[in-house]
């Protein structure tokens, strides 16, 4: 008998002898679609098998099946769940104490430690070069504070602490406020709010004090997460 092909929408076709003749057996197929099946041989047959995909992350606020009122708490905020992975981003930097004007291009990694502690690298390039940041965090969740300390590659290494803050619309804020150190003969302090306004993205806005002088804003940029699980 001549076999034919058969298309792989369609049931695959498993023959079976069964005494002296010969019993087909259908089996399932599943839906085909680009890049997300592999094969796994049944007898003589092949039977689509769908590969795992990695899920999107989920809001932090609970689905509660009805309107959110006032009484309503807002849970504490996980920041293992949120930040943990590789973040890109790209900043368009202004002309300043911190460096000359230009697009900022790189990547964060978050990493758990161990209990409240994280850490995380910053990889990127800037119109005077390559920059590396490094931060040790420390999250305390039933105090809703973080407090980090930073070291940059361009020069400066300072500490911050932030209240975090949240509502049941789904957004959480980190404000953070920087001690003050010295580049080029000035006395610098730096603020971070960071918005995070999905499970895959937020905003980290930038302002600068120098030598006591009110805070200036130093331009802001969206970090979005990958899903790839890559953290390189």
């Amino acid at each position: 008998m001549q076999s034919k092909s058969i298309p792989a929408a369609a049931a695959v076709i498993l023959a079976a002898f069964v005494g002296d003749g010969l019993k087909t057996v259908p089996l399932q197929a599943n839906r085909i679609e680009a890049g997300s099946i592999g094969r796994t041989t049944v007898g003589d047959g092949l039977q689509a098998v769908p590969q795992d995909k990695p899920q999107a992350p989920k809001s932090q606020i609970p689905d509660l099946g009805r309107p959110t009122r006032v009484t309503d708490e807002v849970p504490l905020f996980d920041f293992e769940q949120y930040f943990t992975g590789k973040w890109t981003f790209e900043w368009d930097a202004p002309d300043g104490v911190l460096g000359p004007a230009g697009t900022i291009k790189g990547s964060i990694v978050y990493k758990h430690v161990d209990g409240p502690f994280f850490e995380a690298v910053t990889t990127a390039t800037g119109p005077g070069g390559p920059i590396t940041i490094k931060e040790s965090i420390a999250y305390r969740k039933e105090g809703k504070t973080a407090a980090r300390s930073i070291a940059d590659s361009r020069g400066y290494s300072y500490q911050q602490i932030a209240s975090v803050g949240g509502d049941l619309g789904g957004y959480f804020n980190l404000y953070y406020e920087g001690s003050p150190f010295t580049l080029k003969g000035k006395t610098i302090r730096i603020k971070n709010a960071l918005r995070l306004t999905a499970p895959l993205r937020y905003r980290n806005a930038v302002t600068v004090s120098t030598d006591g002088g009110p805070f200036v804003n130093y331009g802001s940029a969206w970090f979005e997460k990958s899903t790839t699980g890559s953290t390189k």
